[in-house]
């Protein structure tokens, strides 16, 4: 599979998760994939199978009213693409960081995607 493909994997899975679209998410998935949530240095999340993140993902709708990921560089290998976020939500609950619905977090980051047969496997985001 070509660069651009991968690029383009990416592009739609992102587009997905600014539009709450979970099933747009998961589209590009393999089965067996695996989701870390990373920061601080520290997973504080792992899903492992497309399931497993689908019904994280839903969870996660209900945190933010608004959220919007915007890609500042993209760094693109073989099987992997790095890209650099700036990140933007809009509370919807409250969380035990004190942050209260309405109020909005930004943050940059950077997740890094890696493929294999023509399908995403590994999610890394880190903030």
């Amino acid at each position: 599979m070509n660069v651009a493909k991968h690029k383009q994997l990416v592009q739609d899975y992102i587009e997905a998760y600014n539009r709450f679209d979970v099933e747009g998410m998961v589209r590009h998935l393999h089965e067996d994939v695996v989701f870390r949530n990373i920061s601080g240095g520290e997973v504080n999340l792992t899903t492992t199978g497309k399931e497993s993140f689908r019904q994280q993902a839903e969870q996660a709708r209900q945190y933010f009213s608004q959220r919007k990921q915007h890609i500042t560089n993209w760094l693109v290998a073989d099987n992997r693409v790095e890209v650099l976020i700036d990140y933007t939500g809009v509370a919807a609950i409250e969380f035990p960081n004190g942050l209260k619905p309405g109020d909005t977090l930004q943050l940059q980051g950077k997740s890094v995607f890696e493929f294999a047969d023509s399908q995403i496997v590994s999610i890394n985001d880190i903030s």
